[in-house]
């Protein structure tokens, strides 16, 4: 792999919503609690999300997985509409245009508005068009959410339009499954498929290739975790499942190729 080859992977890894690490990591084994089910009793745990404190108890508000970490505990939810908050990665396409910003669909209720000011390059504003069109996508951050709707930047690096490749859509509630323990699950999708993969937030999930092959694989792969939140040794299972799909479509990973920076 050349030096431009590893920049490209590197920066688009960089947008991935959790720290990554070593491939074969296996999630850890993840109960499934209910709204009003206790969870903890004492002082040695802080509630977090999907989780409230009754007297001493740490009690679940919602329906999923339990995550406890850093005498910190939270619920991963299992289903549900995408909620965004500030800081999520999202990717989303431009189904309109203003005077100085484009409209992005990000899959949620609200508004999302990217600025002119918030895209990172030089825009003509005299011709929008030239940096973002009608159905382009993007993969952007939120900023701020305000009364009026959602604001968007792609002043970060790894935050661009995306060229190529396809789209897939998964509840956004399964997409802590599809990124694993620190990012392990999505490292170890796009070293088995050779793809490279972005996961926004919203549920709304990004595969290019070189191969059509590789990115149907991938595909498959996630729509294979989507449906299988409750597995323990999930990514096991996701590693016989490529194996097997590979030897029916009869195909051989390639190395991941660069990608098409947008500057």
């Amino acid at each position: 792999m050349d030096k431009k080859e590893k920049k490209n992977i590197e920066k688009d890894e960089e947008i991935n919503v959790e720290e990554k690490t070593n491939p074969e990591e296996i999630e850890q084994d993840r109960k499934i609690v209910v709204p009003g089910e206790v969870i903890e009793s004492g002082s040695d745990f802080l509630p977090g999300e999907g989780t409230r404190r009754e007297g001493k108890e740490i009690v679940s508000m919602r329906f999923g997985l339990l995550d406890m970490n850093d005498k910190l505990i939270k619920v991963i939810p299992l289903s549900g509409a995408y909620v965004p908050r500030p800081g999520n990665v999202v990717i989303g396409h431009v189904y309109d245009m203003t005077f100085n910003g484009w409209l992005i669909d990000i899959a949620s209720p609200f508004n999302s508005f990217l600025s002119a000011m918030e895209v990172g390059r030089f825009v003509n504003k005299n011709d929008l068009s030239e940096t973002l069109n009608f159905r382009d996508i993007v993969v952007a951050k939120i900023k701020d959410i305000k009364s009026r709707g959602i604001d968007l930047t792609m002043r970060e690096r790894g935050l661009k339009r995306l060229e190529g490749g396809m789209l897939i859509r998964i509840n956004s509630a399964k997409v802590p499954r599809v990124i694993g323990k620190a990012g392990s699950m999505v490292s170890m999708l796009k070293q088995e498929t050779g793809t490279n993969i972005i996961v926004g937030q919203n549920g709304i999930i990004w595969i290019g290739a070189e191969d059509v092959e590789n990115e149907l694989l991938a595909k498959k792969a996630i729509e294979f975790i989507a449906n299988k939140p409750f597995i323990h040794g999930l990514t096991e299972l996701v590693k016989k499942f490529l194996e097997d799909e590979k030897k029916k479509m009869k195909i051989t990973i390639k190395p991941i190729g660069p990608t098409t920076e947008e500057n």
